[in-house]
Order: structure tokens, then sequence, then C-alpha cells
């Protein structure tokens, strides 16, 4: 695998995971609660990060940049609905700002610099790696490449079991005030 095309894959995969960690650090010390709609960004999140783990570990695939883009364009399609549902003055928002705008904004943008950035990869990646037995696969994955892949799956589990107690087995509400598994468990 070309270098350029390695540490890109790896720096997209650590962005991704460090866009988890600071939606997961938002939710918990600021008490910003995701709305459905804000769950639906981070599983595009995952779907996205996912596609650069899989570039790092068996090599770069058309398929993988493929799982990654899709990943981004589901993404991009949920943020910007949620864009246009409070774009109109007097609609409301949901959630604070960060830097003027708000997560839904910021992921957006994000989404859209993901698909500008797959293609700048797939440009620098050039022939796709044939090398696809496991040695040569166990000898690519270390070091960044590892702590990318673990950083994104710990961020993703973070985030799954973070929604079940918020969501439950049950339909998400539209503006969540608390979690649905304090119903439960009474302190």
């Amino acid at each position: 695998m070309n270098v350029l095309a390695n540490l890109g894959n790896a720096a997209a995969a650590i962005g991704i995971a460090a866009i988890l960690l600071v939606a997961f650090g938002l939710q918990f010390w600021f008490g910003e609660l995701p709305c459905p709609l804000c769950n639906l960004q981070r599983v595009a999140w995952v779907l996205c990060g996912f596609g650069f783990v899989l570039n790092l570990r068996f090599g770069v695939q058309p398929l993988h940049y493929g799982l990654s883009l899709l990943g981004a364009l589901f993404g991009a399609a949920v943020s910007g609905r949620q864009v246009l549902l409070h774009i109109v003055p007097g609609s409301g928002t949901y959630g604070s700002p960060v830097l003027g705008l708000h997560l839904y904004t910021w992921g957006f943008l994000l989404f859209v610099a993901v698909i500008a950035g797959i293609a700048v990869l797939m440009i620098l990646g050039g022939r796709p790696d044939h090398d696809r037995d496991g040695r040569h696969a166990d000898l690519r994955f270390s070091g960044i490449r590892r702590f990318a892949a673990y950083f994104l799956v710990a961020m993703a589990l973070a985030n799954a079991v973070s929604s079940f107690a918020l969501c439950g087995p049950i339909e998400c509400p539209d503006s969540p005030t608390s979690y649905w598994i304090s119903t439960y468990l009474r302190f």
C-alpha cells in the first residue's frame, strides 16, 4: 500500500474515532443527549471508519472505500436533513453550538470532507493491494494501524451501549430528556 494512502487511512480512522469521542464527551459532560438523527449520524461515522480500518487491515480495496463512501453519503443525507429541519428562523435548534455551528451542521460539513478525502485517497492509493493472505495482513496490521482500529472499535462499542441506555429496545424520543435505563435503575 502506498505510504500516503496508508497514513491517510490511519488518520481518517483516528479522526472518525475522535469525532465519536467528542460526541460521546458532549453527551456525558455537558448533558447533550443525542436525538434519533444524531444517533443515525454516529452509525454513519462508524460505517465510514470501518471502511478505512478494512483498508488498514486487509490492504486498499475499492470495496472498502465504497463502504466508507456509503457511510459518508448516508451521514450527509441524515445531517443535511437535520440542518434543513432547523434552518427556518424560529424553528428552534437542537443542542448547543460548537464554534458557532451546531453538531449536525459540523456533521454535514465533515461528511462532505470525508467524501472528498476518499477521492484523494483513491487517487493516491494507486492499484489495489493483492496480497490478501493472512501472513501479509498480520505483518501490515501493527503500530498506528492497530491503534486506529482499536480506537474506532472502542468508540463504536461505547456509543452502541450509550444508545441502548438512552433508547432501550424501543424507538428513541424526538427530544430525549433522560436515559431509558434510568426508569429501571433507581438510585
